[in-house]
């Protein structure tokens, strides 16, 4: 499986800055850790963070070269009060260089090989190498990991085929129909592309991250923000990049103050005529329902106006399921109930929809293999959808985006690279207008025309 890579001057373009970290004792793969500031800290939970990795994987196979990048957000996947994220961050990198080494599969088209991998090597190999280390990385935290691999089999794929790669999602390409990942009948010949969309759009509604630390207005600025071009509070992000859909960070922990920042951000909404909103409790914080119900309900009999503009409601509970088996069915009921870190495939999907839960929150970073799998399921059983992003700068933004284009969402997709780390993906932003920096609200995907992803 593994050939030569065939390069052409448009793929050395694309290559990450610096030299390579680790290449695999074949020499298929190479890969990179490309090292970003933030221009603002980002909050996640109880933790801020202002730089990370990005883990870029070059993998020669199919007789040409695959492309993947994923940030390796540790704060996200592995929040912990214990390990510093430095050294959380570190054994993500290494687990990376474990990947390189060990990340093999059959001969077959993606989601049967990324499949195969997924469900018989990556918790083996995860287990050795935290027994090794003597320390438990999470499985989120792994997944990560094996994104960047996963989604340079998708793209090479493709490249090998001469087709974009959201058009081998079919019989014609796929070794195996549905019914062969999740032995139910109603998959029987029914292939991904049977769930795209009939009509893929060339343009998406973009979601904008309020951050629990984020200014909301010019009024609060003290003159310690950074002076570089770009917008610090929400009003003026507003104005410049003509935003409508408003994501709002929430502590899962207070909450009075949860309630009054989604006051004070609908009445910013309400103000700049932004018609969709939606609420990102901290799903480690919050284990009672009544939690979520009581803010919901107090905003609806108090803040009509901003209950209406709520579109979904994202993970206000822990991640793992099957250690926090809340019934969430009076969440639903109030509005639709995405799941997000709890998605980590489609076993976990059909664990939360039967207790209650709508909606999948599809993120790449969990795989392309994984988030294709887990879209069907859902969209089978009648789930909603969206696709979200880990802050994706550079190539990961762009199977982030031709998944949401092509599987459809409730509205739109998320990306907020723009926000934290603008000047990374300025080289990008050349052979793609429109894709890195938000205009009119939205986001234009009409340059990804090539093969493969379309880098």
């Amino acid at each position: 499986m593994m050939a030569t890579p065939m390069r052409n001057n448009t793929e050395d373009a694309y290559a990450a800055a610096g030299t390579v970290d680790f290449i695999s004792g074949d020499g298929a793969i190479k890969l990179r850790f490309i090292a970003v500031k933030m221009r603002l800290p980002l909050k996640f939970g109880a933790e801020t963070i202002d730089s990370l990795r990005i883990a870029h994987v070059e993998w020669s196979l199919y007789g040409t070269t695959g492309y993947g990048e994923t940030p390796l957000s540790a704060a996200w996947a592995w929040p912990s009060e214990h390990f510093s994220f430095a050294l959380r961050e570190r054994t993500m990198m290494e687990f990376c260089r474990q990947l390189a080494m060990e990340y093999r599969v059959p001969d077959s088209d993606p989601i049967s090989a990324g499949y195969f991998f997924l469900t018989h090597r990556l918790k083996e190999v995860l287990s050795r190498f935290s027994q090794e280390h003597h320390l438990k990385m999470p499985y989120l935290a792994a997944l990560i990991c094996a994104s960047a691999f996963d989604l340079a089999l998708h793209d090479a794929f493709g490249k090998s085929r001469k087709v974009p790669t959201f058009h081998s999602y079919n019989a014609a390409f796929m070794e195996h129909d549905l019914e062969y990942f999740f032995h139910e009948p109603a998959f029987r010949n029914k292939y991904p592309q049977d769930y795209f969309v009939e009509h893929v759009p060339d343009r998406l509604p973009v979601w904008h991250l309020v951050g629990g630390r984020d200014l909301l207005r010019e009024s609060e600025r003290d003159g310690s923000e950074p002076d570089d071009g770009y917008p610090v509070s929400l009003e003026k992000w507003i104005e410049r990049d003509g935003l409508t859909s408003l994501k709002i960070k929430l502590t899962g922990s207070a909450p009075e103050w949860d309630f009054q920042r989604l006051v004070a951000v609908g009445r910013i909404a309400r103000e700049y005529g932004c018609d969709a909103l939606s609420p990102d409790f901290n799903c480690r914080r919050v284990r009672d329902p009544a939690v979520v119900n009581t803010i919901l309900d107090r905003l609806k009999n108090h803040e009509p106006e901003l209950f209406n503009r709520i579109l979904y409601v994202e993970q206000p509970f822990p991640c793992e399921l099957e250690d926090n088996r809340i019934d969430v069915h009076s969440c639903a009921a109030r509005k639709p109930l995405f799941m997000d870190e709890s998605a980590h495939d489609w076993h976990a999907v059909k664990s939360g929809c039967q207790l209650g839960w709508n909606g999948v929150a599809l993120k790449t970073c969990k795989t392309m293999t994984g988030a294709l799998l887990s879209a069907c399921w859902a969209r089978e059983h009648g789930m909603a959808l969206m696709v979200q992003d880990l802050t994706n700068p550079m190539l990961a933004t762009i199977p982030h985006v031709l998944l949401a284009a092509y599987i459809g969402t409730i509205h739109g997709v998320e990306c907020n690279a723009p926000q934290f780390y603008p000047a990374t993906s300025l080289e990008y932003e050349k052979r793609h207008p429109g894709l890195y920096e938000r205009r009119h609200g939205t986001i234009a995907l009409d340059t990804l025309t090539g093969n493969g992803f379309g880098y």
